[in-house]
């Protein structure tokens, strides 16, 4: 008798714990709706916390909350709390599954038994395929109804997605969310009389309430749309080698009126950057590098074009510096067996099987590049490329290059960026801002000693092609007056062969001729015989 009211009395005592339980929970929403009203949000959550530890399962709890942590702005919060309802976390999570498993679990078709009969056109028995299998299941596609439980999750997350920069996964979310609710009202007013169905089905706050967030989303979805169409046309052009078509596509989305999330920034500043470099613009190149690790520290993809790029210009111990950091990130994602670093959303674009390939030649390349500088390469930058010129280029070149980049990486306005950027945590803005002065000084200075160096070079091709000038019109005024000497030369030895010679009786005529007036003179008088005269012409 005893045994048999034993299990009455504990089911009476579960029901009781629940309903005791249930009132709980119920208070603590109704409390945090008023809370909730008054704009008191973190007074709230800490009531919905302690729901939670009561029911850690109520729909209604969950749904406050994260209706509260995204009007506090904290978006990393509500994607760790959804973050099983994120599409690219579950494809993420299935393909980690398909990685690990066997390859017996790929086969689709199998000949269960031996085919007996003539026709070979009968298909073979089929058995499901274990990883397809698990891939719906973890991606939720055999659970039709799940969206009836938990409506507010697709909105909520869509929302939170948008500012995390998860753009695709928010488009996914948002345009599930609007397709739900449609078709749940629509429901609604088919259930509904004609006469039962009226404005005053909701209270004003709630259509107001929902009037708001419908607009909100719709904002959020055209704007995500937008980004997600530029990017995507500016990805199209740099796989198509139009490196300035993808740097113009990209500027609209970084130097636009309106912000974007910081995971979507970080990586188009990624891209940009390849452009740049695959464009010639190292300089830009590198700030962009820098740009992107600020807003992320672990982006492999930043570090390995930043490292590619101080490698061509032979800026080799910066080079090593970021290979360093490099091997360091491959290590932990062995270390950790996951591709993420840190939340959710900051998963890597490579595969897991493909990092040790990746290690080893990050090692070779490291051990190159150490007998280099061992070998004295490190003073020897290319200061040009960095710059962006060629060799042989004038000084106006070099004055205007060196305005423009003085003006558009100039240390005071290495934050600038930060202004229309979405931050997913404000606590990181310090560091971030650490990060991108510090960063933004090192290009900075790097430019100045480039323009420094190349001016020294062009002064001293100047000094030297003003010497060789000097030297050249000294050999020009010495060949000049040799010519001129050699022409004097000809001209009398022309003049020589030219000129007959004079004759020797019409020398000594005129020469007796003088003597005789002379004497005429002398005399005075012609009384004086004429003989002397006739003597002087016989001699």
């Amino acid at each position: 008798m005893a045994a048999a009211t034993s299990p009455i009395s504990l089911a009476e005592k579960k029901q009781y714990w629940w309903l005791t339980n249930k009132r709980v929970v119920d208070r603590y929403v109704r409390e945090a709706k008023m809370l909730i009203a008054t704009e008191e949000h973190r007074d709230a959550l800490g009531v919905l916390d302690a729901a939670l530890a009561v029911a850690p399962q109520a729909e209604a709890v969950l749904e406050l909350k994260a209706r509260c942590l995204l009007h506090l702005r904290r978006f990393k919060d509500v994607g760790d709390m959804l973050q099983d309802y994120i599409p690219s976390f579950k494809i993420m999570l299935v393909s980690d599954i398909d990685d690990s498993s066997s390859g017996s679990s790929d086969i689709i078709q199998l000949n269960l038994l031996p085919s007996t009969s003539q026709d070979h056109q009968t298909p073979p028995f089929k058995c499901f395929s274990v990883s397809d299998f698990k891939r719906k299941v973890m991606a939720g596609l055999l659970c039709r109804n799940s969206h009836k439980q938990a409506q507010w999750r697709y909105s909520v997350l869509g929302q939170a997605c948008c500012h995390l920069g998860l753009m695709e996964d928010a488009i996914v979310l948002l345009q599930s969310g609007k397709r739900i609710a449609t078709a749940a009202f629509r429901r609604e007013s088919i259930s509904l009389s004609e006469d039962s169905f009226s404005s005053n089905h909701f209270t004003e706050c709630q259509q107001e309430a929902i009037k708001t967030e419908s607009e909100t989303i719709s904002e959020l979805l055209c704007h995500t749309k937008l980004l997600v169409r530029r990017k995507t046309a500016a990805i199209a052009s740099l796989d198509a080698g139009l490196y300035s078509e993808a740097i113009r596509h990209f500027s609209k989305i970084l130097d636009g009126r309106r912000g974007a999330p910081q995971g979507f920034l970080s990586e188009c500043y990624v891209h940009r950057a390849s452009a740049y470099q695959s464009a010639g613009r190292l300089a830009e190149a590198i700030a962009d590098c820098n740009r992107a690790l600020a807003l992320d520290t672990c982006c492999i993809e930043a570090l390995t074009i930043r490292a590619a790029v101080y490698e061509t210009i032979r800026c080799l111990p910066d080079s090593l510096h970021d290979l360093e950091h490099l091997k360091l990130l491959y290590n932990s994602i062995l270390r950790d067996r996951k591709l993420m670093m840190g939340p959710v959303w900051k998963r890597q674009n490579i595969q897991y099987r493909e990092i040790p390939g990746k290690l080893c030649s990050l090692a070779s390349k490291m051990h190159q590049l150490k007998q280099r500088v061992a070998a004295g390469e490190t003073k020897n930058v290319d200061y040009y490329s960095l710059i962006g010129l060629k060799r042989g280029c004038s000084r106006s070149e070099l004055d205007r290059a060196h305005l423009l980049l003085t003006l558009k990486h100039r240390p005071d306005k290495s934050l600038s960026f930060m202004d229309k950027c979405e931050f997913a945590d404000e606590k990181n803005m310090d560091s971030i801002r650490e990060r991108a002065r510090t960063s933004a000084l090192m290009l900075y200075r790097l430019i100045q000693k480039g323009y420094t160096s190349v001016m020294a070079w062009i002064l001293e091709e100047a000094e030297a092609e003003k010497q060789r000038k000097k030297a050249v019109a000294v050999l020009q005024a010495v060949a000049i007056q040799v010519q001129k000497a050699h022409e004097q030369d000809e001209v009398l030895s022309n003049e020589k062969k030219i000129t007959p010679p004079q004759s020797v009786f019409q020398g000594v005529f005129c020469r007796d001729i003088g003597v005789v007036g002379n004497l005429i003179s002398q005399a005075g008088s012609f009384n004086r015989p004429i003989s002397v005269k006739y003597e002087a012409l016989s001699c």
